[in-house]
C-alpha cells in the first residue's frame, strides 16, 4: 500500500509540474476588465464651456466631437498661449467611459440674468451630443437610464449646474433648470452667492443663508443632486446638516494632503458614511501637489505685480509673467499624487465613498500620466498596483456614484 500511494504521488507531481503555470493578471489588465465589469463615472468636466469658448455658443452646437477644442488661454495659469483640450469622443471610448455628469459652468461674474440665460445655453450643448452622436451618447435624468446607456455601448450624459448662481438663488428657475435635465447643481463657484459662502471668496453667511434651508429642502424633494465642491468647510457642515439624500463633491480631493481651500477637510469626510455621500477626487494639479499649490500661490502674486489684467497692461504684463515663469519653473504633479488623494479619502471616509472627477477641460495643465479622457485606466492600473480589491475598484469607478443617485431617487417626492 505504501508502495502504491508513493507512485501516486509521484505521478500527481509530474502531472503538476506538466501543467503550465496560471498567468497572474497583471495590473492594467486587471484595470481593463474591472471598467468592463462597472461603468466609470466621472463628477465633472467642462468640454461644454470649451467648446463655447472655442467656438461660440451658436459654434458649439456643431463643432467637431471627434478631436479635442483648441482655444486661448481658459485661466489665469497660463500667460495667453493656446490650450488644447482633454476631450473628444476617440478620447473617451479609449478612456472607458460609461457615465459623465457634464459641467455646463458659466461665470460667476455675469449678472443674475446673464448666468440663467447662458445656463439654459449651456444645457442645450449638451443635449446636442446625444442629438448629434446617438451612438456614442444618450442623454440620462435617472440612474436606470445612465445604466441602460452604459450597457448598450453608451457614455449616459447627465447635467450638472456649476454654482446657485446659475439659477439666480431662485427655487422656481432651479425646477426650470430641473425640468431642463439637469440633475446635479454646486452650490457656489469661485464667489458666494446670496445663500451660500465659496471656499475661495469671503464669507457671507457663516456658511449658509437662513433662506439656503430652502434651497436644499427643494433639491432633496426634486431628487437633485447637492454638489458641494467649491463651498468653504462651514457651508459643507451646514448643508450636511440640512440635507436628507446624500451629497457628491464631484471635484474635490483631500485638505489634509493639499492644503488647498478646494480640497475637504477629514472632519468632513468622516461624515460621509451617516449622509451617505462621495467624494469625486479631482485631478487638478494645485489640488493634489502642495508643491504645486504653492507655486501657484506665489504665481498668483507675479501676475498681480505684472499687472496682468490691468487696463493698458497686455503684452507688457504677459511678457513679465513669462519672465516669472522662466525663473520658476512649475513643479511636475504627477498621477501617483491623484491616488494617494484617492487612498485618502478611502481610508478616511471608506472605500463605499470615494469616486472620480477628473475636471478634464476646466484647467490647462494636467498632472503626468492624466492629460485627457483616455488616461482613466492608467489611474485605476496604479490602485490595482496598490493592492486595491476589484470589488474596491468598482465602487470607485461608478458603483459608488449611482448609488448616491438612486437614493437621491428613492428619497425625491416630486
Amino acid at each position: 500500500m505504501r508502495i502504491l500511494l508513493t507512485a501516486a504521488l509521484l505521478v500527481t507531481a509530474a502531472c503538476a509540474q506538466a501543467q503550465p503555470a496560471k498567468t497572474a493578471e497583471t495590473p492594467e489588465a486587471r484595470a481593463q476588465r474591472v471598467l468592463t465589469e462597472a461603468p466609470l463615472a466621472d463628477g465633472h468636466n467642462d468640454w461644454p464651456y470649451a467648446l463655447r469658448l472655442g467656438n461660440g455658443f451658436e459654434g458649439a452646437k456643431t463643432a467637431d466631437l471627434d478631436n479635442p477644442v483648441t482655444i486661448q488661454s481658459m485661466s489665469s495659469f497660463a500667460t495667453g498661449g493656446a490650450v488644447r483640450g482633454h476631450t473628444s469622443i476617440p478620447w473617451l471610448r479609449e478612456g472607458r467611459m460609461g457615465i459623465q455628469l457634464w459641467s455646463v459652468y458659466v461665470p460667476s461674474s455675469l449678472s443674475p440674468e446673464e448666468a440663467v440665460q447662458q445656463s439654459f445655453e449651456q444645457i442645450e450643448i449638451v443635449k446636442t451630443f446625444p442629438a448629434r452622436r446617438p451612438e456614442t451618447f444618450a442623454l440620462a435624468t435617472t440612474a436606470a437610464e445612465a445604466e441602460a446607456a452604459w450597457k448598450s455601448g453608451r457614455i449616459a450624459s447627465l447635467i450638472g449646474l456649476e454654482g446657485a448662481h446659475q439659477v439666480a438663488d431662485d427655487i422656481p428657475t432651479l425646477r426650470r433648470a430641473y425640468a431642463a435635465g439637469a440633475r446635479a447643481m454646486t452650490l457656489t463657484h469661485s464667489r458666494a452667492t446670496a445663500l451660500f459662502d465659496s471656499a475661495t471668496d469671503a464669507p457671507r453667511h457663516n456658511g449658509m443663508a437662513p433662506a439656503g434651508a430652502a434651497m436644499i429642502a427643494e433639491m432633496n424633494r426634486l431628487g437633485m443632486l447637492i454638489d458641494l465642491s467649491h463651498v468653504s468647510p462651514a457651508t459643507m457642515h451646514a448643508v450636511l446638516d440640512a440635507s436628507t439624500s446624500p451629497v457628491i463633491f464631484s471635484h474635490s480631493s483631500a485638505k489634509a494632503i493639499t492644503d488647498h481651500p478646494r480640497n475637504v477637510p477629514d472632519d468632513v469626510l468622516k461624515r460621509m458614511p451617516k449622509n451617505g455621500g462621495i467624494v469625486m477626487v479631482t485631478f487638478v494639479p494645485a489640488f493634489i501637489d502642495q508643491a504645486r499649490a504653492d507655486w501657484q500661490s506665489r504665481r498668483d502674486e507675479a501676475r498681480k505685480t505684472a499687472g496682468q489684467g490691468a487696463a493698458g497692461q497686455g503684452d507688457a504684463a504677459n511678457a513679465r509673467l513669462k519672465e516669472w515663469d522662466a525663473a520658476n519653473p512649475r513643479p511636475v504633479s504627477t498621477l501617483a499624487m491623484v491616488a494617494d488623494h484617492i487612498e485618502h479619502v478611502a481610508k478616511v471616509a471608506g472605500h463605499d465613498h470615494v469616486g472620480i472627477g477628473g475636471d478634464f477641460d476646466g484647467v490647462p495643465d494636467l498632472p503626468e500620466g492624466l492629460g485627457n479622457v483616455s488616461t482613466y485606466p492608467a489611474l485605476f492600473t496604479e490602485l490595482a498596483r496598490r493592492g486595491w480589491t476589484d470589488a474596491n475598484l468598482r465602487k470607485l469607478a461608478g458603483e459608488n456614484f449611482l448609488r448616491v443617485l438612486k437614493a437621491n431617487e428613492a428619497r425625491a417626492k416630486p
